[in-house]
């Protein structure tokens, strides 16, 4: 989970509180971020999917979308990507992804409709690029803002909504894939109930100068405590949900992902977005090749890069892969052979070389626990 890059590194509203917390800080999409706290990454594991984990995503893109007079903000923004703006009512959220000309992933993205105006949520690695790509497609017909500076919290796990509910009321009714605007602990913040846990809980957009202080408060309830990006990778793992720039980039399309849920029926039909006759030929004759679940059965974990093999021959490669905490074994996920990618199918893994016996399996490997009400 770390990355190298040029320059200082950035830090996050919640920097202090990491290193006041000890956490072990790693680069990453170029800010210093917590990897893990003192407890570990299998303790934190654990804390998430039994109580609840407060995560800084601070380093996440928010950008908010406002239409200039006389055009729509979500028909504006359907033109860069497939999913469904427009059928977005006010307080409801969308995940879909920036496609280019060959219907490749420039990135994927959260989009939260408040009425007034769209807010978008990019992942941080992606967040310059992406904003650059909106200003120059979307500036005539829409106010770009970005709000790069401001707080991001996840706080995740089946308890995450008694915690958050003690300092918020109004969030535990909310349902999956919903936004409000929320008082917590005197600041306004826009809260959504989703996650990259597969779990239930929500995230939190804080003024940067509120961060510290709304995190003090959560971390205050007895059922949260800190997560770094270690839990986190392997907690969306075992939800069977992509990493952008792993499991999906500008050389996979949305359909190769086994994203086509997230694309809008019509949109399906009707296109104008980048890439769309691409992907309506792989929507109507199938993708030449499909990501899967892949489950070893011994205690090799198989990383990205390892090769994917049957009978000797290549036929994909491993995207993901590592430690499942919460079933105790080896897990991964990777592209196939549409030929080859049936549940059950028996493959090798090459690890270091050498093959380790697998089959491809479905996902999520652990079941959403989503909160539909």
């Amino acid at each position: 989970m770390t990355e190298t890059s040029p320059g200082p590194l950035k830090h996050t509203p919640l920097h202090a509180l990491h290193r006041e917390l000890g956490a072990r800080l790693v680069p990453f999409a170029g800010y210093e971020m917590p990897v893990q706290y003192p407890t570990g990454i299998l303790a934190e594991h654990a804390q998430t999917r039994t109580a609840a984990g407060l995560f800084d995503v601070s380093h996440m893109g928010q950008v908010r979308l406002t239409a200039k007079p006389g055009h729509n903000a979500a028909k504006a923004l359907e033109t860069l990507v497939p999913g469904d703006i427009s059928g977005l009512l006010p307080g409801q959220q969308r995940y879909t992804q920036l496609t280019n000309e060959t219907g490749g992933i420039l990135d994927d993205l959260m989009v939260t409709s408040t009425g007034d105006h769209l807010l978008l949520v990019l992942n941080a690695a992606c967040k310059d690029a992406d904003l650059a790509h909106v200003q120059k497609h979307l500036a005539a017909t829409c106010e770009i803002e970005p709000m790069f500076s401001r707080g991001l919290m996840a706080v995740q796990g089946p308890q995450a909504a008694q915690a958050l509910a003690r300092l918020a009321p109004s969030v535990a009714t909310m349902k999956f894939m919903t936004g409000a605007f929320v008082m917590i602990d005197g600041a306004q913040c826009y809260v959504t109930r989703s996650g990259y846990t597969g779990g239930d809980g929500y995230e939190i957009s804080t003024p940067a100068e509120a961060t510290e202080a709304v995190a003090r408060k959560l971390l205050a309830q007895p059922e949260v405590k800190p997560i770094g990006l270690g839990a986190r990778d392997s907690l969306r793992l075992e939800a069977g949900l992509c990493l952008y720039g792993h499991d999906i980039d500008t050389t996979t399309t949305p359909i190769e992902a086994g994203l086509l849920w997230s694309i809008g029926k019509e949109r399906r039909v009707q296109g104008g977005f980048p890439g769309a006759a691409v992907i309506q030929k792989q929507i109507a004759e199938g993708a030449s090749r499909k990501r899967v679940g892949l489950l070893p059965e011994g205690k090799a974990i198989a990383r990205e890069g390892a090769e994917i093999a049957i009978g000797g021959k290549i036929v994909g490669k491993v995207t993901s892969g590592g430690f499942s905490p919460t079933l105790g074994r080896a897990i991964a996920m990777g592209y196939v052979e549409r030929a080859h990618s049936a549940t059950g199918t028996k493959v090798d893994l090459l690890v270091r070389g050498k093959p380790a016996p697998a089959e491809i399996a479905p996902m999520p490997f652990v079941k959403h626990a989503y909160y539909r009400g």
